[in-house]
């Protein structure tokens, strides 16, 4: 005879606000650096490296680029800033461009997707066992949407327009359920 337990599982509840961001057609967003996060060449990035840069430029200072070409901006940065995880971005590509139309649609379908910063370091730490790098300031010029970023997991995280009509259902429901 086989003698079955039973096991109990435990069901928690948790609040957490939605977060339900309007990207639009043409916008995305997500890491272009990880924070401890060693890259192709070794470097890491420390929390707060980008802070001085960013107050300095704001999103408005720091050019979006195709592959780092200086001769191919191809967007606006909306927000760019330091959280927890990494530099979270969100930006918008300039759609009366022919490349940034380009971007867009590859974007949309999961082709293109890498992230990558140009910058200047300004403050490193070298470790003298391994040579890696931590870089603790850097000077921020460019973030570049690319096919193979240095650092595997900057990537873009959510593209609008792919989803936007499941966004605007959710935001109806939402505006409901106040009513």
């Amino acid at each position: 005879m086989l003698h079955i337990e039973r096991v109990k599982h435990r069901l928690t509840r948790k609040l957490m606000p939605a977060r339900l961001s309007e990207l639009g057609v043409a916008g995305f967003e997500g890491y272009a650096s990880l924070f401890g996060a060693r890259d192709g060449v070794g470097d890491a990035v420390a929390p707060g490296a980008f802070a001085a840069s960013l107050r300095r430029r704001g999103a408005a200072g720091v050019r979006m680029l195709y592959q780092h070409f200086a001769y191919e901006p191809i967007g606006v940065w909306e927000e760019i800033r330091e959280d927890s995880r990494g530099l979270y971005v969100r930006g918008r590509l300039v759609t009366e461009v022919e490349r940034s139309r380009d971007v867009a649609a590859l974007l949309r379908e999961g082709a293109l997707g890498g992230l990558s910063i140009g910058f200047k370091t300004v403050r490193a730490r070298k470790e003298a066992a391994s040579g890696q790098r931590t870089l603790l300031q850097v000077d921020l010029w460019e973030i570049s949407i690319v096919t193979f970023p240095l650092l595997e997991a900057a990537s873009v995280t959510a593209v609008g327009g792919k989803n936007s009509a499941l966004a605007a259902h959710i935001r109806k429901a939402a505006a409901l359920l106040k009513a």
